[in-house]
């Protein structure tokens, strides 16, 4: 699903990632580990495309494809799911305009067709009833007035939406409570298809997924087992 190759990134000039190899199977539930500021959140922004990163040197290749010159969009739109840490809010966006928009593209980008408005509703009504979301939910702005834990919510939505080859979650637990939490356990279990690459700082969380694999980085280098 995804391999990285001699990874070496950047950011204003200073080195933060440093050869970085990894190769992720298809289906994997892959953890990313490491203490605060080890570069983690640094390689899930790098590979979802985030253009705050340089990449000095390397390779990402998703499906045999590379794509480490592509932008975020067409990543996202070729499969690649980023759920970040930190979101941003979008004053005068609806919720309901934004996944209405974002399954357009997906739509079109892999199939050619065009989504209807009612098998779009179909789709949303299916997974907010799936995560027990509130319709009023669906009209309010982007992130604006949300909670920590509402906001992991409305990325379930966002991710059983556009069900992706790969996601990649950044701390999807950090914020949330446990209600919140077993929703994200729940809905990764309900997506065997996906390929999932997280991070998570605590164990008690994580074990509660079946990890395939642990990646553990320290000073922007994977630490050798």
């Amino acid at each position: 699903m995804l391999e990285i190759k001699n990874l070496c990134v950047s950011m204003d000039n200073k080195p933060l990632l440093k050869n970085i190899n990894i190769v992720i199977k298809d289906c994997a539930r892959h953890r990313l580990a490491g203490h605060n500021g080890s570069g983690k959140s640094t390689l899930v922004n790098t590979i979802a495309g985030d253009p705050s990163y340089h990449i000095d040197k390397g390779q990402i290749i998703f499906n045999g494809k590379d794509i480490t010159k592509e932008n975020a969009t067409t990543r996202a739109l070729m499969g690649v799911f980023i759920g970040a840490q930190n979101v941003p809010e979008i004053q005068g966006l609806t919720v309901l305009s934004f996944l209405k928009h974002s399954m357009v593209a997906h739509t079109h980008f892999n199939t050619g067709k065009e989504l209807s408005m009612g098998e779009f509703l179909e789709k949303l009504e299916y997974a907010r009833e799936q995560l027990n979301i509130p319709k009023e939910w669906l009209n309010r702005y982007v992130n604006v007035g949300f909670s920590g834990g509402e906001r992991k919510r409305i990325m379930l939505l966002r991710l059983i939406l556009t069900q992706p080859q790969l996601a990649i979650l950044d701390e999807p637990d950090s914020g949330a409570d446990k209600e919140v939490q077993q929703q994200i356990i729940d809905t990764i279990s309900s997506m065997p298809k996906t390929t999932f690459l997280f991070i998570s700082h605590q164990d008690a969380f994580a074990s509660k997924i079946n990890i395939t694999e642990t990646t553990t980085l320290d000073n922007g280098e994977i630490m050798i087992k």
